[in-house]
């Protein structure tokens, strides 16, 4: 009897933990499989390294939007930061500053637009929806001005490498995110961060009671985010060898419906670096698919929306199940 209740114990915690990411990594293959047949262009390599490199951005604000939701917070100014950030580095560039010295600067404006949201939210005590909704007008604002809302070209060859480039086959873009992948993971599996991640959505007083210093964690967090963000912004650039003052318009609705698909919870609590991985793949190749069968963009965002509202039922069905 103790045996069986051990094993139904065990089977419980896998179906809760692996198994959205189990059902997405199904339903990549079939998604693969379907859509290979609608167009003769789609298996073949190019085609792969397309959707790799238009799965990247999403990937990479997806490892930190995992982290800010599964700590129980948002962040919706990630598209303004990866924007002001790198419209602060072009105009580096064009001031005379050296390439390194340029992405730097775009990195620190990123960290910088981290902390003011982390700071006003964890030390202000103000709800994350308010703090980031706000900041995204402020940030896209201040992109605006400094562009005076036009887009900003002419960089080093060099730098076209970040977001056009290729090794070993593979976009350097989607290197960068793997990297990111692989550090996200260890970091929220193999560290007490990452265990203080998950405590924060579901436990936050409980760790304050025992003296966990809540706030500069939180503030770490949204930090993290901003970096990443200022990272999409570089590799954004790169690609369009433009620094456009609108580039991440509505880039974190995008994000974060792959982060809630990927099996992180709404509310915080629970999380899943590698279900956010497969769910970004799993986007940008309905995105190419479609895109491939010559199907209208509007129909992409529609796709977008429904992911996202399939992704919030999926998140709450152990309250709708309990409920029942």
């Amino acid at each position: 009897m103790k045996c069986d209740l051990q094993i139904k114990a065990v089977n419980n915690h896998f179906k809760k933990k692996y198994l959205p990411q189990i059902i997405l990594f199904v339903l990549l293959i079939i998604s693969l499989v379907v859509i290979s047949f609608t167009s003769p262009y789609f298996l073949k390599w190019y085609n792969i390294k397309n959707i790799l490199d238009q799965s990247a951005i999403n990937i990479l604000l997806g490892v930190s939007m995992t982290l800010v939701i599964c700590s129980g917070g948002l962040d919706l100014s990630v598209g303004s930061i990866a924007a002001l950030s790198s419209v602060v580095m072009a105009l580096a560039i064009h001031s005379g500053f050296s390439l390194e010295i340029s992405i730097f600067i775009c990195i620190l404006v990123g960290t910088i637009c981290g902390l003011i949201n982390g700071y006003i939210i964890s030390c202000i005590n103000i709800n994350p929806f308010i703090v980031t909704i706000s900041t995204l007008w402020i940030y896209r604002a201040l992109t605006l001005v400094l562009t005076n809302s036009s887009p900003i070209y002419g960089f080093p060859n060099e730098f076209s490498v970040i977001g056009s480039g290729s090794f070993m086959g593979l976009p350097i873009s989607f290197i960068i995110t793997l990297g990111v992948v692989i550090f996200g993971t260890v970091l929220f599996h193999k560290t007490k961060y990452g265990k203080y991640m998950i405590a924060f959505g579901c436990a936050e007083a409980s760790l304050k009671r025992v003296g966990v210093s809540v706030n500069l964690y939180k503030i770490s967090v949204y930090v993290f985010s901003g970096i990443l963000a200022a990272v999409t912004g570089i590799i954004l650039t790169s690609k369009l060898n433009c620094a456009d003052p609108l580039a991440g318009y509505m880039l974190e609705m995008e994000v974060i419906s792959i982060v809630i698909l990927g099996g992180t919870s709404i509310k915080g609590g629970r999380a899943s670096i590698v279900g956010t991985l497969i769910a970004g793949l799993l986007m940008g190749m309905l995105r190419n698919g479609l895109i491939m069968n010559g199907i209208a963009s509007y129909y992409q965002q529609l796709l977008v929306g429904l992911i996202l509202i399939f992704a919030v039922i999926l998140s709450e069905r152990d309250k709708l199940c309990k409920g029942s």
